[in-house]
């Protein structure tokens, strides 16, 4: 089972450990996109155009300082992946807490997505740094576009034969759409929040407790040691798990869409 993430604005303050090297990543084979990105992220960022490096970075006149933070990238300390994302889903999956066999599986099968990596493991070694797939870098263009091209082959090896289980957002899913054989393992989840309005049980999207949700799925798979073969048996898992899952119909080559309906957040 491959499962795919969003990262997270939220990060560590600082690394602790020795610089970045890019050869010591995972998926090697993207180790020269790699550099493309941050070579163009470093350059705008050390660009004497604050503003069009904000504007370029989709970023606001307050967050200079992150500016700075990426001037410094193959300098600054790195940090494990697991360690260095900090926002909402990683909140709730809660990897220092996961029993050893757990984290286990966890750095086994979860593929991070990334505007300035790609892609990277959880044992990855990568510095805090600000790089929204939503940016436009000089020399580089639209991010979401350059990865689409980038990241195709390096993520169906990845997928190997078994279910992929997607939670990134949007303008992740974007970089990588699974195609073919990939594609029918593949399930995708939106998650609904059912509440009762005056006797009636209505289903809206949820936004912000999506993450939560999101985060707390996978820690559920990690903790019940779910080795599912197939996209049946991983939606299976989820039921086993008591969470109410609702296919959603799908053409053929295209990845299977479910909705996980919640009644808390």
């Amino acid at each position: 089972m491959l499962i795919l993430l969003p990262p997270s604005e939220g990060k560590a303050d600082a690394g602790t450990g020795r610089r970045l090297d890019l050869t010591r990543l995972s998926l090697p084979e993207l180790t020269p996109a790699r550099e493309e990105v941050l070579a163009a992220l470093v350059a705008v960022s050390v660009d004497g155009d604050a503003e069009a490096a904000l504007g370029a970075l989709g970023l606001s006149p307050g967050q200079r300082g992150e500016l700075r933070r990426n001037a410094r990238l193959r300098e600054a300390a790195t940090a494990p992946a697991e360690r260095l994302y900090t926002g909402v889903l990683y909140e709730a999956l809660d990897l220092a807490t996961l029993p050893p066999a757990a984290v286990r599986a966890a750095r086994r099968t979860i593929l991070i997505s990334s505007g300035l990596w790609g892609a990277v493991r959880l044992t990855d070694r990568i510095p805090p740094y600000r790089c929204p797939v939503g940016a436009k870098l000089p020399d580089v263009g639209a991010l979401s576009a350059y990865w689409r091209r980038a990241l195709a082959p390096a993520m169906t090896a990845a997928a190997g034969d078994g279910p992929v289980l997607d939670l990134r957002s949007g303008a992740y899913a974007a970089t990588w759409a699974p195609r073919g054989a990939v594609a029918d393992r593949t399930v995708t989840v939106r998650v609904l929040h059912e509440r009762d309005v005056d006797g009636v049980a209505v289903r809206s999207v949820v936004s912000h407790f999506n993450k939560a949700t999101k985060g707390r799925l996978v820690r559920d798979l990690l903790m019940a040691g779910a080795r599912p073969r197939t996209a049946d048996g991983l939606i299976a898992a989820l039921r086993d798990l008591k969470y109410t899952v609702v296919e959603q119909p799908s053409p053929a080559g295209r990845p299977r869409p479910v909705d996980v309906v919640v009644t808390e957040l």
